[in-house]
């Protein structure tokens, strides 16, 4: 039996942005946006993320490159998910350079500023021993 678009949405929201961090989403959910949250993890996640002719790495740099030109607040859970799609912190300095030509350099100046944020903050919490648990939900 095939998957559902909202199975596979599912599968894929977690492996890419972390199974930890969706369940907290998905705790989050009420009904005013359940609808939506199923929209997404079947429209974003079960259909597009899905398709096979990109990898999960590209998708993810598109992704970066997209909500930084958009200045969208959503940037840093794709910075963060990024790791879990084997882009590197180069590969994103990269893709926001390119962001600095064609959306404009206050864009990329913005993005630039939340990715760092982002790896410090990742960098922090590696060589700490044991995160605590406020940090753990910053995650």
């Amino acid at each position: 039996m095939t998957e559902s678009p909202f199975d596979v949405g599912m599968k894929v929201r977690k492996e890419v942005l972390g199974s930890e961090y969706v369940e907290r989403a998905l705790a989050r959910t009420t009904e005013f946006d359940a609808d939506f949250q199923r929209f997404i993890t079947e429209g974003a996640w079960g259909s597009v993320w899905a398709r096979p002719d990109l990898d999960r790495r590209t998708r993810s740099l598109v992704t970066i490159a997209i909500l930084a030109a958009l200045g969208c607040e959503e940037l840093a859970v794709h910075i963060r998910a990024s790791r879990n799609t084997g882009v590197d912190p180069h590969e994103i300095a990269e893709v926001l350079m390119h962001v600095a030509v064609y959306a404009g350099v206050p864009a990329a100046n913005a993005a630039f500023a939340v990715a760092k944020k982002e790896f410090d903050q990742a960098a922090n919490i590696s060589t700490e021993e044991e995160p605590t648990k406020a940090r753990q939900e910053e995650i």
